[in-house]
């Protein structure tokens, strides 16, 4: 079987590890989730007691959680390095650095602003002091992350690849929350243009919007949520 992504919207990190399956090019589905809505039902549990996406279905039928666990699937299958490096070279220890430091502190510094903005009762005061506290921790790892880019057209190359996909599904959070503009970081928002200007990134950003778009090929369909769960939950 073809291995399947479980993609959350709106504006899910997930969005990136579409693109990153196209750049892949190997036969595989999607299952698009709706993150405030179907993904906090009981059901979705099954799928990832974590309520978060994105997930994974193996082609072996095996649910796998986590961005970097998801990546590293991908990674042990590219046989032609699309996406990834020879594991002994140096531009694999970048790329696991980098996806590393944007999983962590970079996409952990929006939390206070998520928080701020889905608080169920909502409380100015605390929100106030929640969007200050996101906003500088986000700056502050913007500011890291501008200076660890190098000569490169993408993070790791000259082509895109699983480092990218990690960064673009996040990146675009600095607009959403409007923390500050992106041209305050101009080796991150030159790359961040290029990232999204990307084929792949354009299509998952389509399908992310519930739109129909066709993609390089290797997108064989998608699965309802429903139907994973009950195939694949525990």
């Amino acid at each position: 079987m073809e291995p399947i992504l479980l993609y959350g919207f709106p504006s899910g990190s997930s969005m990136g590890l579409v693109a990153a399956l196209e750049w892949l090019g190997k036969p595989y589905r999607l299952c698009r989730v709706d993150m405030l809505g179907e993904m906090r039902e009981p059901s979705y549990r099954r799928i990832n007691p974590r309520v978060e996406t994105p997930a994974f279905i193996t082609d072996q039928g095996r649910v796998l959680t986590e961005t970097m666990a998801i990546a590293a699937w991908l990674e042990a299958r590219d046989s032609e390095r699309r996406i990834s490096f020879d594991p002994l070279s140096p531009q694999a220890d970048r790329m696991h650095q980098l996806m590393a430091f944007i999983n962590t502190g970079f996409t952990a510094s929006f939390s206070p602003l998520w928080a701020a903005m889905e608080m169920e009762e909502p409380d100015p005061a605390t929100q106030s002091v929640l969007r200050d506290w996101g906003s500088a921790g986000v700056i502050e790892r913007h500011d890291r992350l501008e200076e660890m880019i190098g000569d490169t057209r993408f993070l790791v190359a000259d082509h895109p690849g699983l480092a990218d996909g990690i960064l673009v599904g996040v990146a675009r959070w600095l607009d959403f929350h409007g923390v500050a503009d992106r041209g305050r970081w101009p080796k991150l928002a030159a790359l961040r243009s290029r990232i999204e200007a990307d084929p792949a990134v354009i299509y998952a950003t389509a399908l992310e919007a519930g739109e129909t778009r066709p993609g390089n090929g290797a997108c064989a369909g998608h699965v309802e949520l429903a139907e994973v769960i009950e195939r694949f939950g525990s």
